[in-house]
């Protein structure tokens, strides 16, 4: 097939002639997308502090882990040997609740949960997104109490989100994990404070325990 274009010449389709407004666009919006991006995302005010979802069974931490001090590893047990702290099964509400309040209308739930052998369908507060990994036993091995990064459940009436769960908030503490640290047999203990400076006991037991945490980035993106 013979061409008009002149020799040598690469002649281009017609639709080509569309790239470069295409591309003219892309290349003024994306910064400003990028930035908005970075400050919206970062920006505590659009985080989830204060998250606070309605449960299917109005759960009490305040009065479970508070008043009657419950450890939180009855209900998580796999939090000590486990990247996730379990959600309990209804069973573990029934090991309690088949003597105590046992016909509660606030409990219906609860109990169609153990007759149907369905689950009941909490919903997660402290939800990372997919590409972070957190390691919840690593944590608790290091010291690291509950109340560090889900702040005083024990007196929550209902259970919200304190921290921001963010990049940044949790390079500062990978960076400076001394205040953060307890002895690991007392992370549970929700009203623990440390003996003297929080800052010169965690540092006695990290040194102790060689605790180095690293802000490498595949340490959370894997």
């Amino acid at each position: 097939m013979k061409s008009d274009a002149e020799p040598g010449r690469f002649v281009f389709p017609a639709w080509t002639n569309l790239i470069r407004p295409a591309l003219a666009i892309v290349l003024v919006t994306l910064p400003a997308y990028l930035v908005a991006l970075v400050w919206l995302g970062g920006s505590p005010k659009t985080t989830d502090v204060g998250y606070r979802p309605e449960q299917p069974v109005p759960f009490s931490h305040a009065l479970h882990a508070g008043q009657l001090g419950m450890d939180c590893r009855y209900c998580h047990t796999t939090v000590e040997r486990a990247a996730f702290a379990a959600i309990p099964p209804t069973q573990t509400c029934m090991n309690c609740h088949k003597q105590v309040r046992a016909n509660s209308p606030r409990l219906l739930t609860v109990r169609e949960s153990y007759a149907s052998g369905l689950p009941i369908p909490w919903v997660k507060v402290h939800d990372l997104p997919d590409y972070a990994y957190f390691n919840h036993s690593a944590h608790l091995r290091a010291g690291v109490g509950c109340a560090s990064c889900h702040g005083r459940v024990d007196t929550m009436e209902v259970v919200q989100q304190v921290h921001t769960l963010s990049m940044g908030w949790c390079l500062d503490c990978h960076r400076n994990p001394d205040p953060h640290l307890r002895p690991p047999e007392l992370v549970t203990v929700m009203d623990w404070v440390a003996p003297g400076d929080p800052a010169e006991h965690g540092r006695r037991l990290r040194e102790a325990a060689g605790i180095n945490p690293s802000v490498d980035c595949w340490t959370c993106h894997r």
